[in-house]
C-alpha cells in the first residue's frame, strides 16, 4: 500500500474521544542579558531590537496554528514576545516565570564558573535562589492542566472546553525543565535540551507516550 492510499493521519484520542493535547513552547527573544550571558531570572528587562525582530520572525515558525489558549510568563520580555507573535491578549501565568537565580542574578555565567570551576547549575543549584524542585513543581502545574485539557480559569474549571492546542511563551531554563517533565524525566534532564532565544518547540505524543515533536526551531 502506498503512502497516498493510507489517507490522513488519525490523531490519538483521549478516553473522551478528543485529540491528545499538544503544547507549543516559545522562548522570549533576545535581551541585553541573554545576549551577554548573564543569568536573568526575575529581573524584568525588555527585549533588544534584535530580540523584537526574533520574536516577529518566530511567527513564521509557528504558522497558522489555531490555539485554544495562549499563555505567557508575567515578565515583560515574554509578554512582549507573545505580543509580537500576534497574541497581545495572551493569558499571564504568574507561575511561568524564569528560575529565580538568587545571588547569581545578573552575573555572567563565566564569572560564576571562574569562582567555582566545577559549577553546573543543574547539579549545584543557585545560592539564595529557587531550588530546581521548586521550578519543576511550577512546570508540573502547567503540564497537568494542559494534559488534563482543563479550561478557563486555570485549575478552577474542570468542566470547561478541553485544550487541544495551547502555547506558552516563557524562558530558557523554565521551558527546558518543563519539557523534561512533560517527558516524565527528572527536571535536571532539561540540561540536554538547548534552547535559543525566540526558538519554537512542540510537545505532543508518540501514540500515547509524551514526546518532543519539534525542538529549538
Amino acid at each position: 500500500m502506498t503512502a497516498e492510499n493510507l489517507g490522513p493521519a488519525v490523531p490519538d484520542l483521549t478516553p473522551s474521544g478528543t485529540p491528545l493535547p499538544m503544547l507549543w513552547l516559545v522562548r522570549h527573544g533576545e535581551t541585553e542579558w541573554s545576549r551577554d550571558g548573564n543569568y536573568t531570572g526575575l529581573t524584568d528587562i525588555p527585549l533588544t531590537a534584535a530580540g523584537e525582530a526574533q520574536a516577529e520572525a518566530a511567527r513564521g515558525k509557528i504558522g497558522n496554528v489555531a490555539f485554544d489558549r495562549v499563555f505567557t510568563s508575567p515578565l515583560i520580555r515574554a509578554r512582549r514576545t507573545a505580543e509580537l507573535l500576534g497574541y497581545p491578549d495572551a493569558e499571564v501565568l504568574e507561575h511561568a516565570h524564569e528560575w529565580d537565580y538568587g545571588q547569581n542574578e545578573g552575573r555572567k555565567s563565566t564569572e560564576v564558573r571562574a569562582e567555582n570551576p566545577g559549577y553546573i547549575i543543574w547539579n549545584d543549584g543557585v545560592p539564595g535562589g529557587e531550588t530546581l524542585e521548586a521550578v519543576a513543581a511550577r512546570a508540573d502545574r502547567i503540564i497537568s492542566t494542559i494534559q488534563a485539557g482543563c479550561g478557563t480559569p486555570m485549575d478552577q474549571d474542570p468542566g470547561a472546553v478541553p485544550m487541544e492546542r495551547a502555547a506558552l511563551v516563557a524562558h530558557g531554563h523554565f521551558l527546558r525543565i518543563l519539557a523534561a517533565r512533560w517527558l516524565g524525566f527528572a527536571p535536571d534532564q532539561g540540561r540536554h535540551l538547548v534552547l535559543g532565544t525566540a526558538a519554537v518547540c512542540v510537545l505532543g505524543w508518540d501514540k500515547h507516550t509524551p514526546a518532543v515533536l519539534k525542538w529549538n526551531i
